[in-house]
Formats: structure tokens, sequence, C-alpha cells
């Protein structure tokens, strides 16, 4: 068989970077979640939650409740704790505190700092200062005091709503009056200091800035890539700074890192940030506390990871798909059912187990591809309908769930009575089967089993001309999707959408066909499309976008035809029409940032699709492959595209990171700010598998 050219001859398999892994934290059973403040203390991590103080060290959790209802804490230069609550100060492990004198009796206490041998107290209404009795600083009367800090040269900073505050020894200014931007509103929320303590970080409503010592200032806002806002919590470390908000975390390092919904917060308010290391952060919010950790891997380690997972939780009877949470979010209550593509997701995964063991030559993965390839056979032998496979089957004995689609689906009996098997097969599980048969054949069949795949492939294209270029059904119609006859794809209207898609579809399928079983019928019938009725020409068009509604559920059944009529047309006369095809197809989905058509792009036209972009997302392709519910429309960064998608949601005009938007399927718009379903289901990691492994195969990721 013809194999395609490389860019590369070598693929290195161990480069290794940094994923993100997220770790629920487990608080003690008398602590309450809602966790206000962290701190480092010697070598515990103290954990300062509404009802007490709880020290981690070793993996132990020490400590006990101690009082209700603390808003927040701070910690003085011994190490010691100081709770807060609405309108009482209290050291840890005493009984008696200071309370706030009667002119702010109506106030709540916002926010605590140690300066040496005086504790500032931020309240809704101003600032308190305590050194052993109680003073009211008069010039932040009736501010809402937010955050407080000091910087190397000894000077201190407030934070409020009337003002960014500073005091250089005993004089204190308000920089609204003199230096911050009228865009600020007076109103801040975060303040650090970082490079050394001579910098200030600050957040405003809608920004975060530095004042810097040599005068170098900066502002970032969403149009630089700031994810939401305000900041409430600003953590520098050394070349990264974590930031906190009511809605998600967020890291700043070379670029911008998004840590919204459950997939990394037990809750989306952000209360605190803790960083342990610089590979390490906790972060406390109302329902417990999350660790972030950057784990040094290589992507062969996450595709065995994900292997593993497919192996507990995805197979089905050789058919690889999602598996259903009868929980959401809890992997033990995970079950596996049939569902309308079983045979085109299953056809995915045989392609990605095809080219690992073309790299690795790995037995493992030799045995997963003949046991995947036998489900495919199975699903066309069971319809007792020579070269229609059908939708899904599963054994006469199991549950089966009846399809939700609008378009009738029934279950049929095999003939031997073993199985049932799903009908009103679509062209998806056509174009799954014959994209990934020759790949079988020509990377990991023997003799036997490459027979078996030529026969399959004849009876599959058979059925089709057979049928005038339709699949037939069990009541002798023709299926919902499956047509590629030329009455339809080029005169009716109702099949414009797919002329260009569904010739190239047929296209590819004759020519496999013709290269498997050198039965001349095939080639005849590849002529016959391409001289009397201009399906090459057709092809020009296969990925409909700018105008017309873009279907990214359609963008597999566009990709995968390309590859086998591109390997077996070298010397055809078509072969620039389907090449410049292939080429406009990928200048549509390049905005989108989904490395398996980057990839895909790459290895047929033999040059640079975007593999670094490829690259970086499949390293932030998530390890947590539950389809949790992810949230963006609120986002600064993500500019809103004033035209809906096609299922009528708002998107984006750009794609939403991979591990901040849904578990992708091949078939999903990267750019709807509303995606998952909340922990309902988890997806098999296909899409990773097939997207690395092809590049592995193909010479990238060096």
């Amino acid at each position: 068989m013809v194999l395609l050219p490389v860019l590369s001859a070598f693929a290195q398999s161990d480069i290794f970077y940094k994923q993100d892994i997220k770790t629920g934290i487990s608080l003690p059973a008398e602590a309450d979640q809602n966790v206000r403040k962290l701190f480092l203390s010697e070598k515990s991590i103290v954990a300062v939650t509404s009802n007490g103080v709880f020290r981690y060290r070793d993996g132990l959790w020490k400590g006990k409740k101690q009082g209700t209802d603390w808003m927040t804490a701070a910690q003085d230069s011994k190490g010691t704790i100081w709770l807060a609550s609405q309108r009482l100060v209290l050291a840890e492990k005493e009984t008696k505190g200071f309370v706030q004198p009667p002119v702010s009796e109506k106030d709540s206490i916002s926010c605590l700092y140690w300066d040496e041998k005086k504790l500032f107290v931020g309240t809704t209404t101003g600032l308190l200062i305590w050194d052993g009795n109680w003073n009211v600083f008069p010039g932040m009367k009736g501010a809402w005091v937010t955050a407080i800090t000091k910087d190397s040269r000894g000077c201190l900073y407030v934070a409020t709503n009337k003002g960014l505050w500073h005091r250089d020894t005993e004089k204190w200014i308000n920089l609204d009056k003199t230096l911050m931007a009228v865009g600020n509103q007076e109103n801040y929320h975060a303040l650090a200091t970082t490079n050394g303590g001579r910098d200030l970080l600050y957040s405003s409503p809608w920004s975060v800035g530095c004042i810097a010592a040599d005068g170098d200032h900066w502002v970032i806002t969403g149009a630089d890539g700031l994810p939401f806002g305000p900041v409430t919590a600003i953590r520098p470390g050394n070349g990264y700074t974590w930031m906190g908000t009511k809605k998600g975390a967020i890291k700043k390092d070379k670029g911008w890192h998004y840590y919204l919904g459950k997939r990394w917060l037990p809750d989306d308010q952000v209360n605190d940030i803790l960083i342990i290391d610089s590979l390490t952060v906790w972060i406390a919010t109302p329902k417990g506390i999350v660790q972030i950790r950057q784990q040094e891997m290589t992507l062969a380690q996450k595709a065995d990871s994900i292997e593993k997972v497919i192996a507990l939780r995805h197979n089905r009877r050789g058919l690889i798909n999602q598996s259903m949470l009868k929980l959401p979010g809890d992997l033990t209550s995970s079950y596996m059912q049939n569902e309308d593509n079983d045979g085109l997701w299953t056809s995915c995964y045989l392609a990605a187990e095809c080219f690992r063991y073309g790299v690795t030559k790995d037995s493992a993965a030799k045995a997963n591809a003949i046991r995947t390839f036998e489900a495919l056979e199975r699903l066309e032998t069971v319809s007792g309908i020579p070269g229609y496979p059908a939708r899904s089957y599963a054994a006469a004995t199991d549950p089966i769930t009846q399809s939700r689609s609008p378009h009738p689906k029934v279950w049929h009996r095999s003939a031997d009575g073993k199985w049932y098997w799903l009908d009103d097969t679509s062209s998806d599980e056509i174009t799954g089967h014959l994209f990934v048969l020759p790949l079988f054949f020509d990377l990991v069949a023997d003799a036997a089993q490459q027979e078996r795949v030529r026969q399959l492939i004849g009876r599959i294209a058979t059925h089709i001309i057979d049928n005038q270029y339709h699949l037939i059904d069990f009541d002798g119609k023709p299926t919902r999707w499956g047509i590629w006859h030329p009455d339809s794809l080029n005169h009716s209207p109702n099949w414009m959408y797919e002329r260009g898609l569904n010739s190239l579809q047929i296209l590819s399928f004759m020519k496999t066909a013709y290269q498997f079983t050198g039965d001349p019928k095939f080639e005849k019938h590849y002529q016959d499309l391409v001289s009397k009725h201009g399906y090459a020409q057709n092809a020009l068009e296969a990925k409909k976008y700018g105008p017309f509604e873009t279907s990214h559920s359609d963008d597999i059944l566009n990709f995968f035809p390309y590859y086998n009529l591109l390997r077996y047309t070298q010397n055809d006369p078509n072969r620039n029409l389907y090449l410049k095809s292939l080429i406009r197809s990928w200048n549509a989905v390049r905005n989108d940032r989904m490395p398996v058509w980057n990839v895909f792009a790459s290895a047929l036209l033999n040059r640079d699709c975007d593999l670094s972009i490829a690259l970086e997302e499949i390293q932030q392709y998530p390890v947590d492959l539950i389809n949790w519910t992810m949230e963006n429309s609120h986002r600064w960064d993500l500019p809103k595209d004033p035209l809906l998608s096609r299922s009528g949601m708002l998107q984006s005009t750009r794609p939403i990171p991979t591990p901040e938007n849904n578990i992708s399927r091949w078939n999903t718009n990267p750019k709807h700010f509303l995606a998952g379903n909340g922990g309902k289901t988890e997806d098999s990691g296909t899409y990773f598998l097939f997207a690395y492994w092809m590049g592995r195969f193909n010479g990238f990721w060096k």
C-alpha cells in the first residue's frame, strides 16, 4: 500500500512538559468547608475556615473548631494566626479578643494586616489601627478597605473603594489624587508586592497593574488577555502570578491560564491562593480546597494514562465511546450504553491504535487494534445485510437504550438471536469504516486479517453502488444520511450543504475499494462520478463556512475521506482539485486550533500546518476527561461574535483554550461560551490519542 510522506523520519517520544493536575484536598471532618485564608507556617500549611484554624503537615491535619463565622485572618511576625469575624478580632487559641470601638459597631471587618506591633483592621467604613489602643484613621472615613500590604521600603498601601492610599513614614497620600488613572474609579480590590518587595501589584475594577520602583509601570486588561475580574487576590511567584476572582483562578506566566468550573475548583469563588512551591498552589473556596500542580510528564505517559481509562470504563464489547455517570462527576458510578454513532467513534479509536502500533510495535496496541477491528467487522455481519454496517450493537442479554434522534432508529435482532443492532446507519459510520480499515490493513493486520479487510471494504462499497449510491436499510429504503446519488447532491436544494462533502466521500470510497479489491467496477463508478456528474469539482467546496452555517460536526466527515483519496490518486488528473479542496478545508478550520486537523493537513500536504499549535493543544488537553460544564460568556478576553453559532448559541470569535472548554469529540464548536454537560459523561480521550499517535507516526513532535 502507498504510505504518505512525512515531514521528518524521526519522532521523539520523551519530550517532558508540565501538565496541570488537580487534586482535591480533604479537610478534617470538624472543619467547615468554607476556607477563608491559607498561610505557610514553618513546615505546615494553615487553613483558616469559618470555624477554626487547621494545620496540614506530612499528609495529616491538626487543629480543632474554634468559634464560628470567621471572615478573614492574618499572620503576625511570630506566626500567630489572628482571626476576625464581622466585629471581633481574636488570636488563635485565645478566648478573648479585641472588640471594635463603639464607633464601628455597625461595620464589618474586611481584612487584617500586621505591621510590626501594629494591627491594621480594614472595615466596610474605614481603617482602624490597634497598637495597644484603638485609633481610627480619619482620611479613610466611609471607605471600604479591601486589602493592606507593605513594600520593602516600609511603605504601607491600603486599597479602598475611595482610592489607593500610600503611607511613607507617617505621611498618608491618596494616590488617586496624584498618580492613578481615572478609569480605576478610585476602586481597588487586591494588593501584593513583587520584585523583592519593591513593586506594588494592584487590581481595579477592570485591570491589574503595577507601580514599579524604577518607573516601568504597567497595566493589563481584558484586551491584554486578563480573563476576568475584578481580581480579589494576587499572589506573585518567580516568573508567574496567580490571581483569584469571584469566578475562577488565573495564572499569568508567558501566557494566560484560567481555572474555572468543577474541572478545576469545588466552587468558582476564590477566597485565597497559597503558592506552595514553584509547581504547586492551593486554592481556597467556600466549598473546600483544591491543589493544582504542574506535573512533569511526556505525551506518551498521558497517552498511556488515557489507555488505562479506556480499558476501565469505555470498552463496551469492543466498541469504544464515552461512558455515562449516574452521579455527575463520580467515576465510581460509571456505566456504558449504546450510542447512535458507536461505529464512527470506534473507528477513531482503531485509527489511534493503528498509528500507535505503527510507531511503537507495542503488543498491547496490536491487541487493541485487532479487538477493535473485529468490533467494526461485527457491525456489518450482525445486520445480516451484506455491506451494511449497523450504527451500534448490543448482546441480546444487554439492556439497550432507544435513540433520542429526531430521525427514527429501530433495534433489530440478529439472525442468530445473539445480538441486537441499530439501523438508519449514517454516512458517519461509512466514512469512519472506509478511512480506518486501510490503516489496519497496512499497519497491523496479518495475511488472514488483510483478506477480511479486503472483503469488508468490497462489501460496503458494493452495497452502495448496487443501490444507486444509497445505503439501503432493513426496510428497503435509504437511510437518512446515507445518500451520495447525483440526483440528490447535484439537483436537490435539500442536499446543497452536503454536495461537496458527500461527493468527496464517495470518490474516496470508490478509490479505496478499487485499491483493495482490484475490481474495475469501482474505478468505473469513480470515473463516471467525476466525468459525468462533476464530483471532483464538487469536492472543491467540501467544507461549507463563511456566510453559511459552519458545521463542526461534519469536520470529521470532511477530513477523513482526504486521507485515502490522496493516497490512491497519485497519478490522477484530478489530484490537484483534491489538494485544493483540502487546503480550502484546512484554512476554514485553522482558527479552531483543533490539533487533529493540524496533524491531518500537515501529513497530507507535507508541510507544517501549525504543528506548534497542535503540540500546545495536546499538551494542554486535560487528564480529567469528565465533561464538566464550562461557562465562559462572562470573560473579558474572549470577543463575542455577533453571529450565533449553527446551534443558535453565543460564541467567541476565537477558540477557547482546551483546559477551559469542554472535552472535544472532534465534532464540537471550540468557540461556544457554554460547553459540557454538568459532569454526566466521561470522554474516552480518543481525540487526544488520535492526534498524538498520528503526529508521532508522521514524525512530528520533535
